[in-house]
C-alpha cells in the first residue's frame, strides 16, 4: 500500500466518515441545455422567415395573376376597335364579319358543350 492517502505520514488512516456530500451544478448539462434551447430558437426564426417569405411570394404571385388578366381584359377590349378600324379601312367586309361571328358563335357553343356537368372551376362535379 504505498500509494495510500497514509503514506509517508506518520498516522494510519483507519477509516472515513462522510457526512455530507455536495454534488455542484453539472455546468456541462447546463451548457447543453443552454445551446439546445438557443438551436431552437435560431431554427423557429428561421422557420418564420421561410413562412414569411413563402406567404409574401404567394401575395405576389396573386398580384401578377391580377395583373395579367387586366392585360387581357385591355387587349380583348381593343377587339371592337380594330374591327371597327378595318372596316373602315376597307380590310373587312360585311360578309366576312359574319364568317367571324359564325366562327365565335361555334366557339362558344362547343364550350357549353364541353362545360356540361362541370363547375365554374372546370371541376368535374360530384368530386370527380
Amino acid at each position: 500500500m504505498k500509494n495510500a492517502l497514509d503514506s509517508q505520514t506518520a498516522f494510519e488512516i483507519v477509516s472515513i466518515d462522510i457526512a455530507e456530500l455536495d454534488v455542484g451544478d453539472n455546468v456541462g448539462a447546463r451548457l447543453a441545455a443552454k445551446k439546445a434551447a438557443s438551436d431552437l430558437s435560431v431554427a423557429q426564426a428561421q422557420a418564420e422567415v421561410r413562412r414569411a417569405a413563402a406567404v409574401a411570394r404567394e401575395q405576389e404571385m396573386k398580384a401578377l395573376v391580377e395583373e395579367n388578366r387586366a392585360k387581357v381584359m385591355q387587349a380583348e377590349a381593343e377587339i371592337p376597335l380594330a374591327i371597327a378600324q378595318a372596316f373602315r379601312e376597307g380590310n373587312l367586309g360585311v360578309t366576312e364579319y359574319y364568317n367571324l361571328r359564325n366562327v365565335q358563335a361555334d366557339t362558344s357553343m362547343r364550350n357549353a358543350i364541353a362545360s356540361v356537368g362541370k363547375n365554374s372551376d372546370g371541376k368535374e362535379i360530384g368530386g370527380k
